[in-house]
């Protein structure tokens, strides 16, 4: 019997994946644990270990295709062994009904203006039909059926694009359901679409665009978020971090980012409050005894957050080579599933872009999420009432009520604010 190479569950937000390139050809032995092919998920691109022995027979999933988690991507034979059976693999875009040898046989295939009839009982959709006439015959292939069927689709309400008009599985896939007019108050006046222009680009959602797009609106819609914002005086942290990198570029090192700084404040902050270190699990609240520090990172087709580990461990040049590492990967979609998921807090900067203050949605389970604004240079009153050029820094939390009271939220910000404002503590 022969064996086949599925899509696997890559991560704990994919669906489906979308197979980049092929490592192995057809006819190639393939021995456990090869790696036959690079798979990209909605966070990263992968490879895609074998868990069989075999020849590869046929591949079904082309470069550049996508299927979802479980379907068949290519099937493996020992030699000898007899091809894939008619209609078992999921081609996904492709039925196999499409590209079966006796559909090459068909009135379509050899120049006829209509295609075979369907074999399938006709369905209309459009409740009992009278008079004589006989029903329209529905032309879709067996795939088309069965995604259409697990997706509640009246097959009679779709425009094939395969030969003929015949409906296939991409015309399934590519459907999208009409969306429902937003309720209105009694008298408001409907919530009209803006006009589509022929000039107009349509982007069509990428994995991660979609994973992005859900998990958001989960978190706003299922976290009761609350929020609190405070300012940092970072001229002190400003100067030590000039007088490092001098010491550092002499030496023949890397530089320390403002951002690096304010992650080794953020993993000690929790150290010192570790109520906020914490996630919300249901029927109980879990105070994580280590600090996973998650980063947002910008990619071009999203945020991605990479993982550093035991940050609470780490110095602040540890800190800043492992994000510059990680950073580095993610925006390459380089990144294992262990290096993105497991977080206990996390910290999102949008300082470099000039943003001086923001609120930020929190990454589920998690219970903070902190966002850091651009340091401003500005007219500040000293402690001695004086009036002084001042550099401060806006820093918002955004947290979780079910687990972080607004009191702990605050002493959080406290303990923060003072690693920045007396960055030396940084050092040690």
């Amino acid at each position: 019997m022969p064996s086949y190479i599925e899509m696997p569950k890559l991560s704990d937000t994919m669906t489906e994946g979308t197979v980049v390139k092929w490592r192995k050809a057809v006819g190639d032995a393939i021995t456990l644990g090869d790696v036959v092919a690079e798979v990209e998920t909605d966070k990263a691109v992968m490879e895609l270990e074998a868990f069989g022995e075999g020849a590869l027979a046929e591949i079904y999933v082309q470069e550049g295709q996508k299927a979802r988690i479980g379907e068949k991507l290519a099937m493996l034979a020992a030699p000898g062994e007899a091809a894939d059976p008619a209609g078992e693999r999921l081609i996904h875009g492709q039925a196999p009904a499409d590209s079966a040898p006796a559909d090459a046989k068909s009135p379509a295939a050899v120049g006829s203006p209509e295609p075979r009839p369907d074999p399938e009982p006709a369905r209309t959709g459009a409740g009992p039909v009278t008079g004589t006439a006989a029903p329209a015959r529905i032309k879709a292939s067996p795939l088309a059926r069965k995604l259409a069927a697990a997706r509640g689709l009246d097959l009679a309400g779709l425009t094939g694009s395969g030969p003929g008009g015949r409906i296939i599985a991409r015309d399934i896939e590519s459907y999208s359901e009409p969306a429902p007019q937003a309720a209105t108050p009694s008298g408001a006046a409907p919530i009209s679409v803006p006009a589509i222009s022929p000039h107009d680009r349509r982007v069509s959602l990428s994995g991660m665009r979609k994973i992005i797009a859900d998990r958001l609106v989960a978190s706003k819609t299922q976290i009761p978020h609350f929020y609190l914002h405070l300012e940092a005086d970072v001229a002190e942290l400003t100067r030590l971090r000039a007088q490092a990198n001098t010491a550092m570029e002499k030496a023949g090192g890397g530089r320390l980012s403002i951002n690096d700084f304010v992650l080794r404040a953020a993993v000690l902050a929790a150290t010192r409050v570790p109520r906020a270190n914490a996630s919300f699990a249901g029927d109980a609240i879990i105070e994580h005894a280590e600090v996973h520090l998650a980063v947002a990172v910008a990619i071009e087709e999203g945020l991605v957050t990479p993982v550093i580990r035991q940050a609470q461990n780490k110095t602040l040049r540890q800190i800043s080579e492992a994000v510059k590492d990680l950073a580095a990967r993610a925006r390459a979609k380089r990144l294992k599933p262990d290096e993105y998921q497991g977080g206990t807090l996390t910290v999102t900067n949008l300082g470099a872009y000039g943003v001086e203050s923001f609120s930020a949605i929190i990454n589920p389970p998690q219970a903070i999420i902190l966002s850091i604004g651009a340091i401003t240079k500005r007219p500040v009153v000293n402690r001695a009432g004086e009036i002084v050029a001042g550099e401060r820094m806006s820093i918002g939390l955004s947290a979780d009520h079910r687990v972080v009271d607004g009191a702990i939220g605050a002493e959080y910000l406290a303990q923060l604010r003072e690693f920045l404002e007396n960055p030396t503590l940084l050092l040690l």
